[in-house]
């Protein structure tokens, strides 16, 4: 554009009248050519990597930043939220616990089950919620984990060596492994994620709990598939209910408590901000409690008004004790499946494995470094991305992050657990984003103002998960629909926040009814969404990996693939300022688009004051 092209501006407006007159601007920033965007901030868009704090320094400066400064704030800080949002994060992770333990079981020869998975969950729970740097992350059982628990149960049977004591040596490798990390202050690459991994990680775990809730194509459960006759559910109620079990009844009343316990929540969380009740405290109480509300309400109504009609129900273990029952007195086969023809079993096995009981092939704790290798791999990434989605900076958490001791603190429960025979725990992310979101408090527009950074919550929630323990029958009556409607709800809840799910919906949009971003006002159409198709691209191979039983266990690696696509193929399509963004953080943001409206109110007045004296001589 030539200089007798430039937007004319007069120069009786001053720096108001180019906000009252965006035309101007944007007038302005479509002349201004991208060399010059660039030139607003060095170096916008480029990730650098932290430097090591090697030799221990990062552990100590990880303690003293979160648990020197912040634990007595934080178990402390006691309200009426702590109680709702820990009664909340109680049924998020119980259902989840109790369904991963039944896996386990199928998978492991019933050495690791339901009980097992419970009393992990809750004694990591409570130990992380007391000593961990991180309170807002919650600890669980995710797929890749138990895949890899799978493969190696697979490789104790081929060694033809006692699963447990191979288990228990993997473990200490793992713990050796996650110890050196910490020390060596290696977690830091994990930082060199950006929004653009984050949001792919978060949208592939929230849609996983949408399709679940729902009815996945690549699972058998969810509300729809009480559809299908042959769903397993419908024949455990027909051997339990005999002649008087009408499959049809039970799917559409279970389609129904499912979608009506969503509803609830939905509807009591929008009373915070409506004008009914009597006062905010009224409002805000019904907000905080809806999922525990909404649990208690639907459970009683089916078991009042539908008492007859067969639903399925949670599905827990009949006592505390080892999964694993004896034939004999050796513990080394399995009762029943392994002695039909013994008609009670010898006991059940011990609750600590015998480390040393490998079968005379004591090179196995030399072996079991190589799948410890592997395992630790998954420790970190399972962990890291999750930990790098919720205390990044845009979630307004303000007592700071502990990567390493968090890591140190994962590996020694892990290696607990290892020995006790129990299931390893990582950060679980929609528990996690659940918890966050929860102790949030919000703008109308949806932005954190603030967030109840509280160990109290993780504390209570896993004592409670330790207590249904001595609760188990009265567990039975929750109708797992009822669950589901909680899962959906905690996916549709979180979903909103997700940068790359509201840009991939601006594919559907009208263009002049998009939401005011920076990118949007800053940017062309065509390279916004440029930038969504390349996330969409890496969603999809992230997505098609984790849904592919033979290469699921790869889920964590194919997703920190997103970071060096991030940081060396987008620049190659992006320029800096654009990535910075799409893809920086608020106050990187806040600084490119102030530098830009600078710049621009300069160059409006400076062409302002070369008309004038133009004007004037001639």
């Amino acid at each position: 554009m030539s200089p007798k092209d430039k937007p004319i501006i007069t120069s009786t407006r001053n720096y108001h009248d180019v906000e009252d007159h965006p035309e101007d601007a944007k007038d302005y920033n479509n002349w201004t050519d991208e060399r010059s965007n660039a030139d607003l901030i060095p170096n916008a868009g480029k990730i650098y990597l932290n430097p090591a704090q090697s030799w221990g320094k990062g552990l100590v400066a990880d303690v003293k930043r979160t648990l020197g400064t912040h634990w007595v704030e934080e178990m402390t800080n006691f309200n009426h939220k702590t109680v709702a949002v820990s009664l909340l994060l109680f049924i998020t992770v119980i259902a989840p616990t109790l369904t991963f333990g039944a896996v386990y079981g199928a998978n492991t020869g019933f050495s690791i089950g339901a009980v097992e998975t419970i009393l992990a969950t809750a004694w990591t729970g409570v130990f992380f919620s007391i000593f961990t740097g991180m309170p807002m992350i919650v600890v669980g059982s995710t797929g890749p984990v138990l895949i890899m628990t799978t493969v190696i149960f697979e490789m104790s049977k081929s060694m033809d060596i006692p699963f447990l004591p191979f288990y228990a040596w993997v473990s200490v490798w793992t713990f050796v492994y996650t110890t050196i990390t910490a020390f060596f202050d290696l977690t830091r690459f994990v930082k060199l994620a950006t929004r653009f991994t984050d949001d792919i990680f978060a949208l592939l775990i929230v849609s996983i709990f949408i399709l679940n809730a729902i009815g996945s194509p690549f699972g058998s459960g969810g509300m729809l598939r009480y559809m299908d006759p042959s769903n397993k559910s419908h024949a455990d109620l027909e051997k339990e209910l005999g002649d008087k079990y009408i499959y049809l009844k039970s799917a559409i009343l279970s389609i129904l408590i499912g979608l009506a316990t969503t509803a609830t929540i939905f509807a009591l969380r929008a009373l915070k901000t409506s004008p009914f009740l009597c006062n905010q405290i009224a409002r805000d109480s019904c907000s905080d409690f809806s999922v525990t509300v909404a649990v208690i309400v639907w459970t009683l109504l089916k078991h009042i008004a539908f008492p007859t009609v067969g639903v399925e129900s949670l599905k827990v273990p009949d006592g505390f004790e080892p999964t694993y029952t004896c034939c004999s007195a050796d513990c080394t086969t399995f009762w029943p499946d392994d002695c039909t023809d013994i008609a009670e079993p010898a006991g059940n096995r011990s609750w600590f494995a015998d480390m040393f009981d490998l079968n005379g092939k004591n090179y196995a704790i030399a072996i079991a470094a190589g799948p410890a290798m592997l395992s630790f791999i998954l420790f970190y990434l399972d962990n890291g991305i999750t930990w790098h989605l919720i205390y990044c900076e845009r979630n307004g958490l303000q007592h700071g992050d502990s990567y390493n001791w968090d890591l140190f603190l994962n590996g020694f429960c892990n290696l607990i657990n290892g020995m006790l025979g129990l299931p390893w725990l990582v950060a679980t992310t929609v528990p996690c984003i659940v918890h966050l979101n929860s102790l949030s408090e919000k703008d109308k527009d949806g932005k954190v103002i603030s967030v109840h950074e509280t160990r109290l919550t993780g504390l209570f929630s896993h004592s409670l998960v330790g207590l249904s323990l001595l609760f188990l029958p009265t567990m039975k009556l929750i109708p797992m629909p009822v669950l589901l409607g909680v899962f959906l709800f905690m996916g549709l809840s979180s979903i909103g926040r997700i940068d790359f799910w509201n840009r991939f919906l601006t594919f559907f949009q009208q263009p002049s009814m998009y939401k005011k971003e920076p990118f949007v006002k800053y940017m062309k159409m065509r390279r916004y969404h440029m930038y969504t198709a390349f996330q969409i691209l890496f969603f999809v191979g992230v997505f098609m990996v984790q849904n592919t039983k033979a290469i699921a266990i790869a889920f964590p690696f194919m997703t920190m693939l997103c970071i060096p696509g991030r940081l060396w193929l987008l620049p190659k399509f992006f320029e800096g300022w654009e990535l910075l963004l799409l893809d920086g953080e608020e106050e990187q943001i806040n600084e490119w688009v102030q530098e830009k409206e600078r710049v621009t109110t300069l160059r409006i007045f400076d062409d302002a004051s070369e008309e004038e004296q133009e004007q004037e001589q001639q």
